[in-house]
């Protein structure tokens, strides 16, 4: 991924504030994807709002990026209003990152509330933020929305219809956007990572066992990490004002498909 230049000539977007830093919310980002997306936001120029549901976590993020923490909860109405309302009446950049998967039950054995955890966060979640923040985009000229969905949003396998389901919503979410809001100065764009080694990641996925969560990159020469993802993301949200990347996916070279995945 080529360097990103500063944020005002990537962006272009208008501002009577001569001084103002272009602003960036970024969701779920208390770790993994989110966290190093904050990064490489701000090392582009931006001010970047951490918004997660562990405080501790994204206001140590704040300060190491001279950012803002806004504790935030997708899953709740007024927990997102707060955050548009903390973000204020401009924004730049939206990344629509906080998701998860939370099981690997067969359809036949799905508990419901299961997958209605996983939908509430990685869909409703998004719909919520994105309503809530869609008037500042518009204001700022030259708006971006990044999703981050999933190859899992693409194929089905076995013992991830939940998390599937709900990433196929994601990407379908992200089209409907497309076609919605062709006429209006936001772009749309859909990040979609394969196999990521982050740290919690499949560890919440099989409910805090390691052994399980180390399995899934077992003898997987160089998966992606965070901050393939982020740099991805970066570059996606930073391109010039009439250009839309409508979707990337990313995957390490050593995944070819969702079932098909070189191991040494």
């Amino acid at each position: 991924m080529s360097e990103h230049p500063t944020a005002p000539e990537r962006t272009g977007a208008p501002s009577a504030e001569p001084d103002r830093r272009p602003l960036a919310v970024v969701t779920g980002a208390s770790s993994g994807i989110g966290a190093a997306t904050a990064r490489h936001l701000a090392r582009a120029g931006f001010e970047v709002v951490c918004a997660a549901r562990r405080a501790e976590r994204i206001e140590e993020l704040a300060a190491e990026i001279g950012g803002r923490a806004v504790v935030c909860d997708v899953t709740d109405d007024a927990s997102v209003a707060a955050l548009a309302e903390a973000a204020g009446p401009r924004v730049d950049v939206l990344v629509n990152n906080a998701g998860g998967a939370f099981d690997l039950s067969p359809v036949a054995e799905a508990e419901v509330e299961v997958w209605r955890r996983t939908y509430d966060v990685n869909v409703l979640g998004l719909v919520r933020v994105t309503r809530a923040l869609l008037p500042a985009l518009v204001v700022s000229g030259a708006g971006v929305i990044v999703n981050v969905g999933s190859t899992a949003g693409r194929v089905a396998y076995e013992g991830g219809g939940g998390y599937t389901a709900a990433k196929h919503g994601t990407k379908v979410v992200t089209q409907t956007l497309r076609l919605e809001l062709f006429d209006q100065p936001v772009r749309i764009c859909e990040v979609a990572p394969g196999m990521v080694h982050t740290e919690e990641f499949s560890l919440v996925r099989f409910e805090g066992d390691q052994s399980k969560a180390d399995a899934v990159y077992a003898g997987v020469p160089d998966p992606l990490v965070a901050d393939d993802v982020a740099d991805a993301i970066a570059w996606v949200a930073t391109r010039p004002p009439h250009v839309n990347i409508d979707e990337l996916v990313i995957k390490p070279r050593a995944q070819a498909a969702q079932h098909k995945v070189h191991r040494v």
